[in-house]
């Protein structure tokens, strides 16, 4: 296959409508915009939320109640079957895992999740840790610690 050899599939590209073409195409004269008024004009039409002058629905609405989205705790996620790539008896920390360039950044902490399997016996250090992947790392006999 060649780039020249390339097409589009049939019905995946349409043409753009073209306004102010005739009366047989359904958009003449006016193009689809009625007789005058604001809408009829170039750059016309009013902003979203506007509602002619009369004070808009989201200034109308209490804001109520504390949200804490802003500030919330952000973990960095690792599961489980990521840690296979260490060998036995490793002290994995969120030091070694972001060298190693498997978490990107921290965030504000580092949190194990229990998908997959642990086929070693290792060391875990993270600031939180689901009950599976708690149970997964014990049972391969491994350690769990609480930073």
């Amino acid at each position: 296959m060649k780039l020249h050899n390339l097409k589009y599939n049939e019905g995946s590209k349409k043409s753009s409508k073209r306004v102010g073409r005739g009366s047989s195409s359904g958009t003449g004269k006016t193009s689809g915009r009625g007789h005058k008024g604001q809408n009829a004009r170039s750059g016309g039409g009013v902003r979203i939320g506007f509602e002619g002058g009369q004070i808009p629905l989201f200034r109308r609405v209490a804001k109520r109640g504390f949200n804490n989205f802003n500030f919330r705790t952000k973990y960095a996620v690792i599961n489980v079957n990521d840690l296979n790539i260490f060998e036995e008896g490793t002290i994995v920390t969120p030091e070694l895992l972001k060298e190693l360039g498997i978490t990107k950044n921290l965030l504000d902490g580092l949190k194990i999740l229990g998908y997959g399997n642990l086929e070693k016996k290792i060391t875990v250090k993270a600031h939180k840790f689901s009950a599976t992947a708690k149970e997964k790392i014990e049972a391969s006999g491994g350690k769990v610690e609480v930073i």
